[in-house]
């Protein structure tokens, strides 16, 4: 394939010499005509391992060339992909001054271009980018349309300095965000001799899986830094401490607990994230991280409330109040805590959970158990029909199976859901909390 690079930076120059390498037709294109000097003479712009002679080797077989006519690159290739840096203002908010400013270039040169084009987005850009900036601004230029004069995919790159061409043969997954199925093709041709996973989904969940690699990245090494400092200060050593931890893959490294959703509970998490980071501030350390865990945790409860009250409805039926399905544990339940809450805000609270209502009036009654829930217990229902014919909003509290068709049974009135009992995304009368 024809393919023009804006930008030749890090991320450009890389993708640049690994697309040649790979056997396609690369225009580089930059306003920096010290970097064109350097590309065109067979060097890298930039010190990478290994970027310096694959470099020279593509541009010595014809497949690299560097110009900064932004108009005739356009013109001779198939496809543009967007380099070029997206740096941080002092706000935090990014500086998207050099992607407006490719975008323009591209619109202007669309203009004059029969046929289809593929604009594809490898700078890092928050969700929304394409939608509300880029997009607008090719339509505008060009005065031709999404997926009618130009297609449109998001392709954020996951390569580290030092090892980035490794990277880029061996990805962990390629992500195509694309505006149409043709869009989606056409990239996953550009990248079908890889090995790896290949996902196609929507412009702005590609945008945002960028974002959440890198702040887990980030996340890892202030939890691994805030564990070790307190181990050390502990006389712990905390390499050993995060080895062991390493170890379990099963709930440690895996996918477990990275799913989207309602607030954590239960006899342990609570109780032992306050217990560290009350033993970080008893050995004067700062743990930010650690210490504002239950804060996020509390949130998700204000933003379920939050959810409930832009419904209107005043009447609200909670499926699940034990934290979690296949349990009557209610030991720190944010579904006890949200009814706490909605009950203290004037609510009328219908509340279904079978095994919690069991363990109430069994015979031999858990006096802990009727003492954490005495002020909720006449309002728990055995009857799930009850709950759903009584209230005017259905809340999910937790994920039995018993709520996955809910949806179905109450058809006319809206569903607050915080655990995922459904596949679809919010929409006028399904609201979840993360989706």
């Amino acid at each position: 394939m024809k393919i023009s690079i804006f930008g030749l930076g890090y991320v450009g120059a890389v993708c640049s010499a690994c697309l040649a390498k790979m056997g396609h037709e690369i225009i580089g294109v930059d306003v920096d005509q010290n970097k064109i000097d350097l590309i065109n003479s067979g060097r890298a712009p930039l010190f990478e391992p290994g970027l310096d002679a694959l470099m020279k080797e593509v541009v010595d077989a014809g497949k690299l060339k560097a110009t900064s006519d932004h108009h005739a690159a356009v013109m001779e290739s198939e496809a543009s992909f967007i380099c070029v840096g997206t740096p941080s203002q002092p706000s935090g908010e990014l500086d998207l001054k050099f992607v407006r400013n490719v975008a323009n270039q591209l619109g202007i040169s669309l203009r004059e271009k029969q046929g289809d084009h593929l604009v594809v987005m490898r700078s890092t850009v928050l969700p929304g980018t394409a939608r509300d900036t880029v997009v607008p601004i090719i339509t505008e230029t060009s005065g031709k349309g999404l997926d009618t004069g130009f297609m449109y995919a998001s392709n954020p790159e996951f390569l580290r300095e030092g090892t980035a061409i490794f990277d880029y043969f061996n990805p962990p997954k390629t992500v195509i965000g694309e505006s149409c199925e043709r869009a989606g093709a056409m990239l996953e041709s550009i990248y079908k001799e890889l090995d790896a996973p290949l996902i196609r989904t929507s412009i702005s969940t590609a945008e945002m899986v960028k974002y959440a690699d890198n702040v887990w990245h980030a996340l890892k090494v202030t939890f691994a830094n805030e564990i070790g400092n307190i181990a050390k200060e502990s006389g712990v050593d905390g390499h050993a401490v995060m080895d062991i931890f390493c170890q379990d893959q099963k709930l440690n490294l895996s996918t477990y607990y990275l799913k989207p959703g309602f607030a954590f509970g239960g006899s342990c998490l609570p109780k032992d994230v306050r217990a560290l980071a009350y033993q970080s501030d008893k050995l004067d350390l700062r743990s930010p991280m650690i210490s504002n865990i239950m804060k996020s945790n509390l949130y998700q409860i204000d933003r379920a409330i939050g959810m409930i009250r832009d419904t209107g409805k005043k009447r609200v039926g909670l499926l699940g109040l034990s934290f979690k399905p296949d349990t009557d544990d209610v030991r720190e339940s944010p579904q006890l805590i949200l009814a706490e809450r909605l009950l203290g805000k004037g609510y009328e609270l219908f509340i279904y959970d079978r095994n919690v209502y069991n363990s109430i009036n069994r015979d031999a009654k858990d006096k802990n158990l009727d003492n954490r829930i005495s002020h909720v217990s006449d309002r728990i229902y055995n009857d799930i029909d009850t709950v759903l014919s009584e209230a005017d909003v259905i809340v999910v509290g937790n994920g039995d199976e018993e709520f996955t068709q809910i949806c179905d049974k109450v058809a006319e009135k809206p569903v607050v859901d915080l655990v995922r009992i459904s596949g679809q995304c919010s929409n006028e009368r399904y609201n979840g909390i993360c989706w």
